[in-house]
């Protein structure tokens, strides 16, 4: 007997279905066919002893398996429950008239029990579009899956539970969750608040600005002056995510299997800080079978490098046109996949190998060569990407034995968010611009004009500090933000001298 059961396989952000046809006739020998990977072929294993355990068998005939489009490859060991079904069905041990209005997936543990499965969010987008009338999955993707309105997503634990639905008619429990008011609920949850940093108020500021604008930051200093504190927090200061941007992500997450146990849509942004052991195919995605890598796992947030100079030079040259084109495409011999990697770039790094400035007073000294070498490890295109550099010093220890708490990310937050909005409605009738750091040449000149005394102030600067060229965009950029976080529509003297304060490694004798 031939049965039809659907399945789905994950390509890129996108699901495609699959259809498994299950056929079992006179003969012996279990045959699975439509390029299925290891983990696939070895289902009849798992099938076999869940059935055994859970009072059925595999049958002793001829079992044909194919999983059709056969020119794709199929991956992983959710399939499962849909073999098992099927061969329940074609063997004709269980009635499962209405199987084909469903979309099963699961991995089968050999008791029967089920083990999560990895992008459960896109097949259910698929599923719905497709017009299936539910999906059947383990517990702990429901949540995940459930973020799909219209259609009847069925979380269970244990293949009998499955096979009485079908054969018995015992009514499952369909996950319904409210998406809107879970994802407003969770927006204010922040892991991270600014008010827990004492001192460094310039430094505050400089990311203020950067989420005001999207813009890219380097941070450069010592160990302990609390670099990696303020870049765990710049999440917090981000406008809160729109319901499309964290689809977006919970999509690349639930892809990878990322997305823990019972949690549905994720509501903060990602925060990612890679070690810098990372290889390039880990930190854009890749691999024989392409998985998304830490730039789109940090999509619509933050990826953190720690100690930049020490990542691989390979791995950081990789980075510089996902970085322009906020997307990633990964290509192969059969198949191509496009990731979104639309993420703000913070790094961090120390002026020295010994981790200092030059400073005769530190506790370990490195020669102005020896920083010059260390700092050369970034290559310029890489830093050309990056709007704003800025020094951090060590806290002293007034400020850090004060009582009184800095300001919050939630103010910050909100004249963030209001900056923002400016900029949306300046770049409304540009698709691929959104804030300040996405500008290109042609709207600096529109909208970063300058009047007489600017220029001067801007041409001042850039010959005594002997300021780079690429530097000239960047200043132009950064105070347009300034300017808007401000409310004035026209950039100032003052929003000028701030923004040249922010390219440290632009200037000739930085280091001394």
């Amino acid at each position: 007997m031939l049965v039809k059961v659907y399945g789905s396989a994950v390509f890129g952000v996108d699901a495609t279905t699959i259809t498994i046809e299950v056929n079992v006739a006179s003969g012996i020998g279990y045959h699975l066919v439509g390029l299925p990977d290891n983990a696939v072929k070895e289902s009849s294993y798992r099938i076999t002893a869940a059935l055994q355990n859970n009072g059925y068998k595999l049958p002793g005939k001829k079992i044909i398996v194919n999983m059709a489009p056969a020119d794709l490859r199929k991956e992983g060991s959710a399939y499962d429950l849909s073999f098992a079904m099927g061969i329940l069905a074609a063997s004709e041990q269980i009635k499962a008239i209405n199987i084909s209005e469903y979309i099963i997936m699961g991995e089968l543990s050999l008791d029967g029990s089920l083990q999560p499965i990895k992008g459960a969010l896109p097949i259910a987008i698929q599923a719905k579009k497709e017009g299936f009338k539910g999906f059947i999955l383990p517990e702990q993707n429901a949540r995940e899956a459930a973020i799909v309105s219209g259609l009847d997503v069925f979380g269970i634990s244990n293949i009998k539970e499955v096979i009485d639905f079908f054969h018995s008619g015992k009514q499952l429990k369909p996950t319904i969750i409210n998406t809107r008011e879970t994802f407003f609920q969770d927006l204010d949850n922040l892991e991270h608040d600014f008010a827990d940093v004492k001192g460094q108020e310039s430094i505050k500021r400089c990311m203020e600005i950067a989420a005001a604008g999207g813009h890219n930051i380097i941070l450069i200093g010592p160990p302990g002056a609390g670099k990696t504190m303020l870049a765990k927090r710049l999440p917090s200061i981000l406008p809160p995510m729109t319901l499309q941007e964290a689809l977006e992500t919970t999509k690349i997450h639930s892809v990878a299997g990322r997305i823990k146990d019972n949690v549905g849509l994720l509501a903060q942004r990602p925060f990612r800080s890679p070690h810098h052991t990372i290889s390039d195919v880990a930190l854009v995605g890749g691999g024989g079978y392409p998985q998304p890598g830490e730039i789109s796992l940090s999509h619509n947030g933050v990826l953190f490098l720690d100690e930049l100079p020490e990542f691989k030079r390979s791995v950081l040259e990789v980075m510089r046109q996902p970085l322009e084109d906020r997307e990633v495409t990964i290509s192969r011999a059969r198949f191509t996949v496009t990731y979104p990697s639309s993420f703000m770039l913070v790094a961090s790094m120390n002026p020295s190998p010994g981790g200092y400035f030059n400073d005769p007073d530190a506790p370990v000294s490195s020669s102005s060569y020896e920083m010059q070498r260390y700092l050369g490890k970034i290559s310029g295109p890489l830093l050309d990407r990056i709007d704003i550099h800025i020094e951090v010093t060590p806290v002293p220890f007034d400020k850090l034995s004060e009582e009184r708490k800095g300001e919050s990310s939630k103010s910050i937050r909100e004249r963030v968010s209001k900056a923002r909005s400016i900029q949306s409605e300046r770049f409304q009738d540009l698709e691929n611009v959104h804030y300040n750091a996405q500008i290109g040449p042609r709207q600096i000149r529109e909208h970063c004009q300058l009047d007489d005394a600017s220029k001067t102030l801007l041409k001042t600067a850039m010959e005594k500090l002997n300021l780079s060229a690429r530097a000239y965009d960047r200043i132009l950029k950064v105070s347009r933000t300034i300017a808007d976080l401000a409310g004035s529509s026209q950039i100032q003297g003052e929003h000028i001298s701030e923004a040249i304060q922010y390219r440290s490694l632009d200037r000739e004798g930085w280091l001394g």
